[in-house]
């Protein structure tokens, strides 16, 4: 079955605001887990300047029926006027399928047509 899970790469300006944005999208049902990796360096153009600053990566990990209200939500939430939000699908044929079905039953932000039924892990 195919579940069209993301990855939702998002950088904030530092730890704390990627912890406070993470625990709202997965206490929401936006996300089922999120990662934090703090301290990355970045270099990027703003306003006609290069800018060279550390920040936070927020990894969000969501089924694509959740990504525009995932959007929205973080957008409202976030400090900078611009935030980088964007998407990286899954290849689902390959990785952990119980984690992939545990990925969607813990972010079913809506209704969805299709049953995620109970997997035993292969021992």
């Amino acid at each position: 079955m195919f579940y069209n899970l993301r990855l939702v790469y998002i950088t904030t300006k530092d730890k704390q605001e990627a912890k406070s944005i993470g625990k709202k999208l997965v206490k929401e049902n936006l996300a089922a887990c999120v990662n934090i990796v703090d301290g990355m360096e970045t270099i990027y153009r703003w306003e006609g300047e290069i800018i060279e600053d550390t920040e936070a990566i927020l990894i969000a990990k969501t089924p694509y029926h959740n990504v525009r209200d995932l959007t929205k939500r973080v957008k409202d939430l976030h400090s900078y006027e611009c935030p980088c939000i964007i998407t990286l699908q899954l290849t689902e044929q390959e990785g952990n399928k119980e984690y992939q079905k545990w990925l969607l039953k813990n972010s079913q932000k809506q209704e969805i047509d299709y049953e995620v039924e109970d997997v035993q892990p292969d021992i």
